[in-house]
């Protein structure tokens, strides 16, 4: 996977213009996706469109890339593994990063996983339970390694060059959307006019992208993407859900061991808490 990592960047040529959309994995990608997408093609697709991509298409779908300039790209890559050319200060597009609470991320994970499972297995798998999933998470080892090395990453790049790096937290986007989606308007370059405050377009696409909007489309019941069924890039999308699931004492840990973690870095995830 490291070398396929390596071969790939050391090819990839970024674009001035490009926006790399980045997070640890179920941190809110789907929605960051949709929501950037909307923004920044908004003239062209009015959100109340009958004809709107986001409404025939899956926000992963393989087409949206095929789009010309300016391009939006996803990526689960941690930061100091970016390629040299999109890490830099200048050149190479810009990057808009959401953070999630590692408590949701970790549950949010947990559930996709299972569903995968239950799709792709045969026979079926054992049961992957929340204790197996939290040992593993509490011990780093996830695809993109520890999440809140993940966040901290981006984070400090953020710090650094405001002007290349938009940290977003998935906590205030839901709690101010359209405060939240007027300020990635402005960081990708396409700020919203005051005219188009007034009459609404903010506030319709934030409700063309609302997690409940998009998994009532037709295109998210039903399809896949990547061997995942749409539907399954949709469940809840709200904060502290990972208390139906984890007990007090697993939250106490997990705390702590992120607390540590991160101990002298200068983040802390209470502010989205």
């Amino acid at each position: 996977m490291l070398l396929g990592l390596a071969a790939a960047s050391a090819r990839f040529q970024p674009r001035p213009s490009d926006v790399f959309l980045a997070s640890f994995l179920k941190s809110g990608t789907t929605w960051l996706k949709a929501l950037a997408f909307a923004t920044r093609n908004r003239a062209e697709h009015p959100p109340r469109s009958p004809g709107h991509p986001l409404r025939h298409r899956n926000p992963h779908d393989d087409a949206f890339g095929e789009l010309p300039s300016p391009r939006l790209l996803a990526t689960h890559i941690p930061y100091p593994l970016l390629p040299a050319r999109v890490a830099a200060a200048e050149g190479g597009g810009r990057i808009l990063y959401i953070c999630r609470d590692p408590k949701d991320a970790l549950v949010s994970m947990w559930l996709f996983t299972n569903k995968k499972l239950e799709a792709e297995a045969s026979p079926p798998a054992p049961p992957y339970t929340i204790e197996d999933a939290f040992e593993l998470f509490c011990d780093g080892r996830a695809i993109c390694g520890p999440q809140w090395r993940h966040v901290a990453g981006y984070w400090e790049a953020s710090q650094r060059m405001p002007e290349k790096v938009l940290f977003l937290r998935y906590e205030e986007m839901l709690r101010e959307p359209e405060d939240k989606v007027r300020k990635l308007a402005e960081f990708m370059g396409c700020a919203f006019s005051d005219e188009e405050v007034a009459t609404g377009v903010v506030k319709d696409i934030v409700d063309l992208c609302s997690i409940d909007a998009l998994k009532n489309m037709e295109v998210n019941k039903t399809g896949s993407q990547m061997y995942v069924k749409n539907e399954t890039f949709f469940r809840k999308g709200v904060a502290g859900d990972w208390s139906n699931h984890m007990t007090a004492a697993m939250a106490e840990r997990l705390d702590k061991i992120v607390e540590e973690a991160l101990r002298g870095s200068g983040f802390t995830f209470s502010e989205s808490a």
